[in-house]
């Protein structure tokens, strides 16, 4: 469930400046901030994007720490700060059979192909683009049942993996993907070495969208999408044993469960 904290930091002049945080305030969660215009904001003293109306927005990864730092400056010098409670989160463990000898035992020629193309998708993530989309309701990119969950421990062939970052939705080869939220393309690839076919959406100031294992990329690179844009369609690519939609989500380097943004899958 989603929380609002509105926190009341100080007076200046004859009106009150608040500290307003709307979202999941856990491991995993996205949190949409509002301070007064022309503050300036630090997460554990790295600076956050403000936008001219006080907008910000901050995210905490699968193993965030039980606590974060949040300080604020206002455009008439008042400082402020907010110890923030990140609520921990327990985690499944998924084993993994079958996966290629070629996807788990790479060539060095494989190796060198996955590097380059993890460049890629870190240069994509990287972008902090100047806009809001990240305010709107997120959607399903499409309707299935859910066989992965975010933050779960994965063996794959017995072997330990790092954990799965995103939600996976079963659905048939070919499956029409929609974007979650309005954005811009930053990365489209029609096959990726673990990945298969792969698209980044970019909703803004660090908010973005990757999906997975795809069959097809239909969107480009710098195409402008909304809900009900058929962006690409479901495959089986790259590390996968079956069809299906992973679809992951980043605020900056943070990986954030997307489940989190979305109401409940509806049962067909």
């Amino acid at each position: 469930m989603r929380c609002l904290l509105i926190v009341c930091l100080a007076c200046l002049s004859a009106t009150v400046t608040a500290l307003e945080l709307t979202g999941n305030m856990q491991q995993g969660g996205l949190v949409i901030g509002r301070v007064e215009p022309g503050s300036t904001v630090l997460l554990d003293q790295q600076p956050v994007k403000v936008s001219e109306q006080g907008v910000f927005v901050i995210g905490f990864g699968r193993d965030a720490k039980a606590s974060a730092e949040l300080a604020v400056a206002t455009a008439s010098g008042e400082k402020m700060a907010k110890t923030l409670a990140i609520v921990p989160r327990e985690y499944n463990i998924q084993r993994v059979e079958g996966i290629a000898k070629t996807i788990m035992s790479p060539s060095e020629a494989s190796i060198k192909r996955s590097r380059e193309e993890a460049a890629q998708v870190r240069k994509a993530r990287a972008q902090l683009l100047d806009r809001m989309d990240f305010m709107v309701e997120f959607q399903w990119p499409l309707l299935g049942p859910i066989t992965g969950v975010y933050g779960s421990q994965r063996f794959y062939n017995g072997e330990p993996n790092r954990p799965h970052y995103g939600v996976d939705v079963a659905a048939p080869i070919g499956t029409p993907v929609s974007t979650p939220a309005p954005g811009v393309v930053t990365l489209a690839h029609q096959d990726m070495f673990y990945s298969g076919g792969t698209i980044i959406i970019d909703h803004g100031y660090g908010v973005s969208s990757t999906m997975i294992h795809l069959s097809k990329v239909i969107a480009k690179v710098g195409d402008e999408v909304v809900p009900g844009d058929i962006v690409a369609e479901v495959g089986a690519g790259g590390r996968a044993t079956g069809p299906h939609l992973d679809w992951r989500m980043n605020w900056m380097k943070q990986r954030i469960d997307p489940q989190l943004l979305v109401p409940p899958m509806p049962e067909k």
